[in-house]
């Protein structure tokens, strides 16, 4: 399965790429926040192919009640899991607190108060798949990988340990951008996990799951 996956900024470029036919084969978008949803629901309107995606932390809070705060045609994953074509797939949104009224900001408390809620879940998985997670999406960088030292764009520990007891073959994030000179890498191994920081976009394969 080729998945494209986006986070932070728009590009240009992916209109006509994908008006032109050149991004046929993907069949999934995973976005990883800090997207405009009108640039989510082209991609996945002219691909015809399935979105989810995790809120970042310019993006609003989720009001039921108000469609802007969504995106219309996705799935927003945020703290839930789903199996995709058999592709155990898990969202984690929003990035470490810096602003005392940030949307989708969370100390590194609440972080792990937020993964505890999908513990459930993972052991369902665990019972039923016989593994928890195969896939991991998030805004945030974990802490100390691929993370930066200014306040906003710290990693968050939950996610640390989320990847330590899911054992997801890949880990997928945004947030951080790699014009900046201290973030010389965007991919990280940890163990069995491939850690990936997909700012703007990342196109891969998941043929061997």
């Amino acid at each position: 399965m080729k998945i494209l996956a986006i986070s932070d900024q728009v590009i240009e470029r992916m209109y006509t790429l994908a008006a032109n036919e050149h991004l046929n084969d993907v069949k999934l978008i995973l976005g990883c926040g800090d997207l405009p949803y009108t640039y989510l629901e082209y991609l996945l309107t002219i691909l015809s192919t399935p979105l989810y995606y995790v809120p970042g932390n310019h993006d609003p809070d989720f009001n039921a009640k108000d469609p802007r705060s969504r995106v219309e045609g996705g799935s927003n994953l945020d703290l839930k899991l789903v199996n995709h074509q058999g592709v155990l797939i898990g969202g984690f949104g929003g990035c470490v607190r810096y602003r005392p009224d940030g949307a989708n900001q969370y100390t590194q408390a609440e972080a792990y108060q937020r993964a505890f809620k999908m513990l459930p879940k993972l052991l369902m998985n665990r019972i039923r798949y016989r593994r928890t997670l195969d896939l991991l999406i998030s805004h945030s960088p974990p802490f100390g990988i691929h993370d930066d030292n200014d306040p906003a764009h710290n990693g968050l520990k939950a996610l640390n340990w989320l990847i330590r007891i899911t054992r997801p073959r890949y880990f997928l994030h945004g947030h951080t951008h790699f014009y900046r000179n201290n973030l010389e890498n965007n991919e990280t191994i940890l163990e069995q996990t491939k850690i990936i920081n997909v700012y703007p976009y990342k196109i891969f394969d998941t043929n061997h799951f």
